[in-house]
């Protein structure tokens, strides 16, 4: 497991490199040019700042999340392809610096969803929050006003202004596609995408719906277990990947986690690792990452991508707002590195209990 951490940029992020360096066994940084809106080609010029700021910090840039997708994509236009050809373009761009994964997700209009963004705990830290009883009274435009007045200012991925200009227009593109007709936009990107991505010696993985559920009547298909089958069956390429993330899939607490690991290590480059709290209500809160502090099976995940021989990339996902730290929602510097250092104290204790079991084995045959 190659532990990694996710960095917005400068100017885009309270976190800076040489912070981010100095967390133990992190080696490179999760990244985006997050200006750039969906469907441009990012060049290679731009690429190579990124790359150079990382290097300078020992810190390497193989993972790249996200590569949005167009929404002509999603919706199937007939002006996809020409979106799809920008996509490839992006893709060979990246090829000359080394990148390895490319993380995207296929989630109509904006992708995660949460109701309140600095929710108050009992310890007093304020972690992401999100109220399945509130969002009944929500609208789209009450939601996307939640978000730009508690951003603190910076741009958080999934709801960029630009993106979010025409609303009601966007919905009313989505009120007849059902999630038939969304998957079927999704493998004929991936048909389309995925040959380039293989010549470019990339894994392009698919982020989970961030909640696993429709919302606001959107299509979501990357949900479950079954939802993934039938991405990864749709398009028989080493290319065709997903992005495993226990806190999208885990909020919905009928996913068994851990068997979808073992299901599908083999076609996760990688995953994101973080734990959340289930409500009776359906609402549910994101936590620390340790097992006890949430309702989902954290070391269990681990231990199964270790046992499965997984050797991705990996990262600690969304953080509480821990020690008065002002960050982005979900993403600031102390709990994520808390997080980091907990999961590979989990993957830690794997190879130890290895290393031992072969010590008594070889004091067992001589």
């Amino acid at each position: 497991m190659q532990m990694t951490f996710r960095w917005f940029g400068e100017g885009n992020d309270s976190i800076t490199l040489k912070q981010i360096r100095q967390i133990p066994g992190v080696k490179g940084i999760v990244w985006a040019l997050h200006d750039v809106p969906a469907g441009e080609v990012w060049s290679a010029e731009r690429i190579e700042e990124v790359v150079n700021q990382a290097k300078a910090q020992g810190l390497n840039t193989d993972v790249v999340e996200s590569v949005n997708i167009h929404e002509d994509i999603k919706l199937g236009l007939n002006t996809r392809d020409q979106y799809i050809h920008a996509y490839k373009e992006t893709l060979r761009n990246l090829r000359k610096f080394g990148v390895k994964v490319v993380c995207y997700n296929f989630m109509p209009i904006f992708d995660w969803f949460r109701t309140d963004l600095f929710k108050e705990t009992e310890d007093g830290s304020t972690a992401l929050f999100f109220d399945a009883e509130k969002v009944i009274s929500l609208t789209p435009e009450k939601v996307v006003n939640n978000m730009e007045e508690n951003s603190n200012d910076l741009t958080l991925p999934g709801w960029e202004p630009e993106r979010l200009k025409d609303l009601k227009n966007l919905f009313d593109q989505y009120k007849d596609v059902t999630e038939e007709h969304l998957l079927e936009n999704l493998i004929y990107f991936l048909e389309e995408v995925c040959p380039t991505a293989e010549q470019c010696g990339i894994k392009l993985a698919i982020h989970p719906d961030d909640p696993p559920f429709s919302i606001f009547g959107l299509p979501r298909i990357v949900k479950n277990k079954n939802d993934i089958k039938r991405i990864l069956n749709a398009v028989d390429s080493p290319s065709n990947g997903l992005t495993f993330c226990s806190g999208s899939l885990g909020g919905n607490p009928n996913n068994d986690l851990v068997d979808i690991v073992r299901s599908y290590a083999s076609r996760i480059p990688f995953a994101h690792i973080r734990n959340v709290k289930h409500f009776e209500d359906g609402s549910f809160i994101e936590t620390s990452h340790r097992d006890e502090d949430g309702s989902v099976p954290m070391t269990g995940i681990v231990n199964a991508l270790y046992e499965s021989g997984f050797d991705g990339y990996a990262r600690p996902d969304h953080g509480r707002h821990i020690w008065d730290e002002m960050c982005r929602p979900g993403y600031g510097l102390y709990d994520r590195a808390l997080g980091a250092m907990y999961l590979q104290g989990a993957w830690d204790t794997n190879v130890l209990l290895k290393n031992e079991s072969i010590k008594k084995r070889q004091i067992q045959n001589n």
